[in-house]
């Protein structure tokens, strides 16, 4: 008996310990992270960090001169068909309804398709989506790095007459300058639900 009651206090411990360590990991182990009342999604690792690309002057920039404010990154392509237009689209859309709000937010879009997307294009795709977007490219190195940065997938099709489609993930990521990678973004959501996740944070940096 004295065994059993033995083992079974050690069990109690156990559990209490591994619910405390739940507590914690759901926390981010800080009870003060502001941004905790956002309902940040849960990620794995770090996401985010250091790139170097090439805006739509033909200037190379890192992301310390991208990402001076708060900042929406989208990987995509100037010629996706269908997914790209309707993520930036909605992006955009959110972007407005937020400066209607006083927070202002940098909308950026950086191609996984740099053989076709030239700073021109870039540049041009961008202001056709929003005023203030920025349009990045790059050398395929420096685009490949931005994507495993934000761990992004894509994949180009074999060209069928010269042409050809990306597979790649939409995601929609919000960064700070002082926070970097705070939360990303499915496509599911509308763009004022959008508006209210990204105004969360942005209310408490």
């Amino acid at each position: 008996m004295i065994r059993i009651a033995a083992i079974a206090a050690i069990a109690a411990v156990l559990v209490a310990g591994a619910g405390l360590l739940a507590m914690l990991f759901l926390s981010g182990g800080d009870g003060d992270d502001q941004f905790a009342s956002c309902g940040a999604a849960a990620v794995a690792g770090d996401l985010g960090g250091p790139f170097t690309l090439v805006n739509g002057d033909g200037q190379t920039v890192t992301s310390e001169e991208v990402i001076t404010e708060p900042t929406l990154i989208y990987f995509g392509y100037t010629y996706c068909p269908d997914v790209c237009p309707l993520d930036l689209d909605r992006n955009a859309s959110a972007i407005e309804i937020l400066e209607e709000r006083g927070q202002m937010v940098k909308p950026v879009f950086i191609t996984i398709d740099p053989e076709r997307d030239t700073p021109e294009v870039v540049r041009d795709y961008a202001d056709v989506m929003h005023p203030r977007m920025i349009g990045l490219t790059g050398s395929k190195e420096q685009v490949d790095g931005a994507s495993k940065a934000y761990r992004t997938y894509y994949k180009a099709h074999p060209p069928v007459d010269g042409e050809y489609i990306v597979d790649h993930s939409t995601f929609s990521y919000l960064v700070t300058p002082e926070h970097g990678f705070l939360e990303f973004f499915r496509r599911e959501l509308t763009p004022e639900q959008m508006a209210d996740k990204i105004g969360c944070f942005v209310d408490r940096i």
